[in-house]
């Protein structure tokens, strides 16, 4: 009978092992579990680790920016295993290893500076909506439940998840203004880093008073603002709205508007974001409307404004003097 022989897991890597510790560190800062895993866990365990044991690359001491720059450049020429990349994918990538290699800095691991350079995005443009669109996707609206959801995203730029996530008890006045109270993306069942900001809502908030306590149905059994007008079946209970539930009300609301565009709900985010920038709002107050936790985002996402943009900007804020 031939002896069994017990084949123990190979032992990871230096290397393998400081991903670890930084993804762990990751999670005791309280980052979300999507976060962590579609961003610096994919980038540092699916496109470097392999790339790096490739290239006999096992210790933190044999990173340098030379080697980084061939990172970079494998991914530019050839993509990942998945195929060619985007510059955008490829620079979230490199992004990635970057604020591993900073913690590895810190924590004494890395002694030498290194850094992997991060390819230019390419600029892209935003389609939106103008206010007038937006108005008309109010006024097309089956139900005032639609109206409402609609006119919130157009007006705060909240995301669909965060639209969803509102309770009865999200409305908050304080010194005679109105608020609702916003929790942060949702990733497996907690807010985008445990945050929640406050949303100025002066012109609707009268209007989502009266639709908690007219038009939302009665006999609810959940505190969430908007619910499916459809009940469950086995339970009688009203089922919670999806995502790809509101996707496909204001698909077919912007049909019925007339509105020719390719609509959906983070369209209306852009779109307030936009309007919000060419108004004169403040990038940093316009950040923490959104959700944003630096201006990196608004510089990156809202860059498509025009010199004309530019030039009624300045002639407004001239006029006003």
């Amino acid at each position: 009978m031939p002896e069994l022989r017990v084949v123990e897991p190979a032992k990871p890597t230096t290397l393998e092992g400081l991903v670890e510790d930084y993804l762990a560190s990751c999670r005791a800062r309280g980052l979300s579990p999507k976060t962590i895993r579609d961003n610096y866990g994919y980038a540092l365990k699916s496109m470097f680790l392999p790339w790096a044991a490739g290239e006999g690359i096992a210790e933190p001491e044999q990173i340098s920016s030379r080697v980084l720059d061939r990172f970079t450049a494998n991914l530019l020429e050839h993509g990942g295993k998945r195929g060619p990349l985007s510059r955008h994918s490829v620079a979230s990538f490199a992004e990635s290893v970057n604020w591993w290699l900073r913690w590895l800095q810190a924590e004494g691991e890395l002694k030498a500076k290194a850094a992997a350079q991060v390819p230019s995005r390419p600029k892209r443009v935003l389609d939106v909506l103008s206010r007038e669109e937006m108005q008309a996707l109010d006024d097309a609206a089956k139900t005032e439940r639609d109206k409402l959801m609609i006119r919130l995203m157009a007006d705060t730029g909240m995301r669909v998840r965060e639209l969803l996530g509102l309770r009865v008890t999200d409305q908050l006045e304080r010194d005679r203004n109105h608020y609702i109270v916003v929790a942060g993306r949702s990733q497996g069942g907690g807010a985008k880093g445990d945050q929640s900001r406050l949303v100025p809502i002066p012109r609707q908030w009268r209007r989502l008073q009266r639709y908690i306590e007219r038009g939302r149905p009665k006999d609810a059994n959940s505190d969430r603002i908007f619910l499916s007008a459809r009940r469950d079946r086995r339970t009688g209970a009203y089922e919670p709205l999806t995502k790809s539930g509101v996707e496909q009300m204001v698909r077919n609301t912007a049909k019925m508007a007339g509105i020719r565009k390719r609509t959906y709900p983070h369209m209306l985010r852009h779109s307030y974001a936009t309007w919000a920038l060419n108004r004169g709002m403040n990038p940093i107050m316009l950040a923490q409307v959104l959700g944003h936790s630096s201006l990196v985002m608004i510089q990156r996402t809202y860059a498509h404004s025009t010199p004309a943009d530019a030039h009624e900007l300045m002639a407004k804020l001239l006029a006003d003097n």
